[in-house]
């Protein structure tokens, strides 16, 4: 049987399952990441497209395109709550990436790394076993 895992915004009005494990955990300390969450950063659990489904709701859409990379990443959140979902990126083709905040239990996934900590905020600590990067990591997941 496939593990199955919940989850929605902070209304209600969008809900959501992924079947399986992700391909990766990560947080991230961009800056980008800690404007659009008003938090110093993002947990980020990245699954394949196919292992995410919608239950409820709609959800609006908004692209936002790197000023460091180029590249694009385009974020689904709640209109009615504002609560950000997921979003895809260019980078990674074929995944979708749930905000990690918005599961029902926010503790079954793992983090693999940490990115960005080029700008991390001082009185954040990052685990001395996990992999951290100055700036994002762009090898594609296995």
């Amino acid at each position: 049987m496939t593990d199955t895992h919940l989850g929605g915004c902070a209304c209600g009005a969008v809900r959501y399952r992924v079947l399986g494990n992700p391909v990766l955990g990560t947080v991230c300390h961009c800056r980008f990441c800690q404007r659009r969450l008003t938090s110093a950063f993002a947990v980020l659990v990245s699954f394949k497209e196919d292992a995410v489904e919608t239950l409820q709701g709609e959800q609006s859409k908004v692209e936002y395109r790197s000023d460091e990379s180029g590249r694009w990443l385009r974020m689904s959140f709640c209109p009615k709550c504002g609560t950000t979902i997921s979003h895809t990126a260019e980078i990674r083709p074929g995944m979708r990436t749930i905000a990690g905040g918005t599961f029902d239990d926010p503790t079954w996934f793992p983090i693999d790394r940490h990115i960005w900590v080029q700008s991390k905020l001082p009185w954040v600590s990052i685990p001395p076993d996990v992999a951290a990067y100055a700036q994002g990591f762009v090898a594609p997941p296995s």
